[in-house]
């Protein structure tokens, strides 16, 4: 994309200064006039390509960044030395004033806060600014246009870069006094970047290695929809998708498993900017992180590029995003060596510029070191004229996107209709729900993971934005649907995604999918215990408002011979204390077709995640549930006026609760209650008309007792690890018979509370 770099001369007087203000703490060569770079870091042994080491590092867009540059010793130096190359005159061109106001506005605001980690954005304000100022395409007055490139800051904790970005590039949600607002109550600025707070920001990030395998997610949609919609001379869907990554990202898994994901597939409008500084928390990476990442991604099946010296050769940089673009088969990381708090004459390449402000007085030394003569929050009008620039470019596109898909809408009508609904709109068809399966309880009973997969089949058939997948486990999930092939690297308009075994990865990319704003309806796969290695992909749908839909199957200690590793415990229990997460645990074939009906209607209309628990085993139909019903989050199964006892059950437990019912002399109301959070948001004269105050009330569920003293006065469960043993030896050994449930509801009965059963009599 062509740019304008008009350059203005400006006086050296601010160099000399700072030459002569801080030469104790330099080693300054003699009779240097030209401004370069730091000593080039210790070559990396991956046959990478290297961008750059070209003219254009002692060119005038990286004179005045160069100038004082702090020097990262390497690996085998014994002494730490730091090395200035000052010049006596120099000229500062737009790319370094651009770059240095992103720098200076990430300082600022963390050192306003007395919080925040700025030294990250001082690293990467020259890939930030090549991406806001000249790559992406974007137009800040529709920020959900379907059609923009997508950026994801992967290290979040550096999240000054992005709202500095937003500010500069004219999006409304970030203001000047927002920037003054960084990381305080109520501001659009939190510590992290929270795509449910800040207009612009794509997902939520924070946690390490999220971020970029979000990334992956996006690009995947992309991939998708473009495989979809696009016809010749008609590109609707046509955009790329960037993310800066640090060390830390690196080292977590989750990345290893999502971008192993992304070779795979050849996802090549991914371009990962890798910030390679060397600096953690703890110091220097070399304590603990010495493997060679672009090898890795090599194997991974990655393009690898790199730019040596990141701090100041933006034409590096540029080079290395066209080499990028011109890879289509393989996703791209582009390797950049940088300083983190670049310019800050003590803090640059330590530690102390990761999650400290700099203060003050190494503000101000900064200032003079990097040559900016403006006062804190302080922007030049030529800085936002180039950004403004470039954003008026990605409004003309949009318009030019706009005619083309009025063009499109003419000549290809079907499809159109389609992809307003589902993807511009992002509305669900009129009726959909009355492709899910009905069952009586006359029909023969069978594992709700078999209803699902009816359901989701089902689903398939209506809804070509329902999209997903398993963690190699769509066999005994029964997740694959039957109306469309694998989504891979030739075949990206299919829908059935192999995640391989990748929980983690899996989870993040489908959250992607939800975030990417393009109406996709995404569910992914494991056994309910694996849920537990993707907990935060989970936590952080419920707290980005992804809609993504997490179906689990084999979710209680019936899951029999594959022992205590497999059964779920804590599992279910523990996932209900996540806020904004609605988990389904349903008891027959209606309450999984309700369960399916909740869960893709709060992912399209709401953006919500849902979890839903499937057994193994079979289990019967039971009488009065509904689709409306399970709507209702609990409701009377077995119903009787003035009951002296009300069972609650959840999952297949229910069906043990109507067992039980029938062998008590007494007045017995059975309650399914599928999902406590939807239960929760009913008007309170349906909650206490269901489960009257003043009846003895018990819970049954193949789980952990913690929790139901919200709603039952007594307990039957399993505080204790399962045992390998067929399904139903297990269920009956821990408890979960009739004749136990009987013994426990006429405890209950007679004033006895808590857990009357919690499953140690199967390891005694």
């Amino acid at each position: 994309m062509p740019t304008t770099r008009s350059q203005r001369a400006t006086a050296a007087v601010a160099a000399g200064a700072a030459a002569t203000m801080l030469a104790p703490a330099f080693v300054a060569p003699t009779k240097l006039n030209v401004v370069t770079s730091a000593p080039a870091p210790v070559a990396s042994a991956a046959p990478t390509s290297t961008v750059g080491a070209s003219a254009s590092v002692v060119g005038a867009g990286a004179a005045a960044l160069a100038a004082a540059a702090t020097v990262r010793p390497s690996k085998r130096c014994a002494k730490k030395e730091k090395v200035v190359r000052m010049a006596t005159a120099t000229e500062v061109d737009v790319d370094t004033e651009c770059i240095n106001a992103i720098r200076f506005l990430a300082v600022d605001a963390v050192n306003k806060a007395n919080s925040g980690h700025p030294g990250a954005p001082m690293g990467q304000a020259p890939i930030g600014y090549l991406l806001f100022a000249e790559e992406m395409q974007y137009n800040p007055e529709d920020p959900k246009w379907v059609n923009r490139d997508r950026f994801v800051l992967s290290s979040g904790h550096g999240c000054m870069l992005q709202y500095s970005l937003l500010h500069l590039a004219g999006y409304k949600s970030v203001s000047i006094d927002d920037i003054k607002q960084f990381r305080q109550w109520g501001s659009k600025t939190p510590g992290h970047p929270e795509n449910f707070e800040t207009e612009g920001i794509e997902v939520t990030t924070g946690p390490l290695g999220m971020g970029i395998s979000n990334a992956v997610g996006l690009a995947a949609a992309e991939a998708h929809l473009a495989a979809v919609y696009n016809k010749p001379g008609m590109e609707l869907i046509d955009h790329y998708t960037y993310t800066i990554a640090g060390d830390g990202c690196m080292q977590e898994g989750i990345s290893h498993e999502a971008c192993a994901y992304a070779g795979h597939l050849g996802l090549g409008k991914l371009i990962a900017f890798y910030d390679d500084n060397g600096i953690t928390i703890d110091g220097h990476t070399d304590l603990s992180f010495t493997e060679d990442v672009g090898k890795r991604f090599e194997g991974y099946g990655w393009q690898v590029l790199e730019v040596p010296e990141g701090n100041t050769d933006v034409d590096a940089i540029r080079k290395a995003i066209k080499e990028a673009k011109a890879c289509t088969d393989k996703p791209t990381l582009i390797k950049v060596k940088t300083t983190i708090g670049f310019g800050s004459p003590n803090k640059a390449d330590s530690h102390d510029a990761h999650g400290a402000p700099l203060g003050a007085d190494e503000a101000e030394a900064t200032r003079k070191q990097l040559g900016w003569n403006y006062g804190e929050f302080e922007v030049p009008e030529q800085v936002y004229d180039t950004f403004s620039k470039h954003a008026k470019a990605g409004a003309e596109k949009q318009a030019a996107w706009e005619k083309m898909w009025k063009e499109y809408q003419e000549k290809e009508p079907e499809l159109a209709a389609q992809f307003k609904r589902a993807v511009v709109d992002r509305k669900l068809p009129e009726n959909w729900d009355e492709a899910l399966p009905k069952v009586t309880p006359e029909d023969k009973g069978k594992a709700t993971r078999l209803h699902s997969q009816d359901c989701l089949n089902a689903i398939a058939n209506v809804l070509p934005e329902f999209m997903g997948g398993s963690a190699d486990l769509a066999p005994s999930n029964m997740t694959l649907m039957k109306c469309t092939g694998d989504f891979l690297k030739d075949s990206y308009a299919e829908r059935n995604m192999r995640f391989g075994i990748r929980e983690f990865g899996m989870g993040a990319v489908a959250n992607a999918l939800s975030l990417d704003k393009t109406g996709m309806i995404p569910y992914c796969a494991t056994f309910t215990i694996f849920t537990d290695y993707m907990r935060g992909a989970i936590r952080i749908a419920a707290l980005s408002q992804a809609g993504t839909i997490f179906v689990t199957t084999h979710d209680s200690i019936a899951v029999g011979e594959d022992g205590p590793t497999h059964q779920p415990i804590e599992t279910i229990p523990s996932l209900r204390l996540i806020p904004d997460l609605t988990v389904m645990r349903p008891a027959d074939g209606n309450e999984t077709a309700g369960a399916y009906k909740y869960a893709v209607e709060r992912s399209k209309n709401e953006s919500r995640p849902t979890m839903m628990a499937f057994s193994r085993q079979a289990v019967s139909n039971l009488p009065n549930s509904s689709i409306e019903n399970t709507l209702k989050g609990a409701y009377a199964v077995i119903e009787c006026a003035d009951p002296e006892l009300i069972l609650i059950g959840t999952g297949s437990e229910v069906g043990l609760c109507v067992d039980a019912a029938e062998k008590l002399d007494k007045k017995v109301r059975v309650v399914s209650m599928p999902s406590c959070e939807v239960f929760r948001e009913q008007p309170e004269s349906y909650k206490s008309k269901l489960l009257p105050a003043d009846v003895p009330k018990m819970s049954v569920e193949a789980a952990c007792t913690a929790g139901w003293g919200e709603f039952a006065d007594a307990f039957v469960g399993i505080d204790v690890f399962g045992a390998s043993a067929p399904g139903g030896t297990c269920l009956d050994k821990f408890g979960f018979n009739v004749d136990n449930v009987v013994s426990c509801a006429e405890r209950c009965l007679s004033g006895e509370k808590g857990a009357l059963s919690n499953g140690s009599q199967g390891k005694n």
